[in-house]
């Protein structure tokens, strides 16, 4: 699994759009497959153009601690492809490590902002929203 810094070095090596497109939905095409009875309503992301499912197990790390794991999956290739990036951000942290990520932030250190539409980027901040819902729910739960 490709780590975000990897993602950020294989990003700076491409300076045109049209390969930075290719290589996100390149990353798309490694994520896990998500299974038939995970594309469910109670998984589905409200609030993106295309179908998009993220779902959410807990694991407990060796200390205890809740830590959030993701499978994500979407009918659009250029938005598997951010979700995979969503997903190195994200999956296998605690939710106190997913708060204190700027994901937005990221994704426009990357450029997106000028290169998504703006239902694409509506979508991105819904899916950023709901992962960091569950976080939030996961801190309150453990306390």
């Amino acid at each position: 699994m490709s780590t975000i810094d990897d993602i950020r070095e294989n990003f700076a090596l491409l300076d045109d759009w049209d390969d930075r497109y290719r290589y996100v939905i390149e990353l798309g095409r490694m994520l896990d497959p998500m299974p038939e009875n995970e594309h469910s309503s109670a998984n589905k992301v409200q609030g993106c153009a295309s179908q998009v499912w993220l779902a959410k197990h807990i694991e407990r790390s060796s200390g205890g601690e809740p830590v959030l794991k993701y499978r994500g999956d979407s009918d659009a290739h250029i938005v598997r492809g951010l979700i995979a990036i969503l997903l190195t951000l994200f999956s296998g942290h605690t939710p106190q490590q997913i708060l204190a990520t700027d994901a937005i932030a990221v994704f426009d250190e990357f450029g997106f902002r000028e290169h998504l539409t703006p239902q694409r980027s509506n979508g991105l901040r819904a899916m950023v929203e709901r992962i960091r819902s569950d976080a939030r729910e996961t801190l309150a739960a453990a306390s």
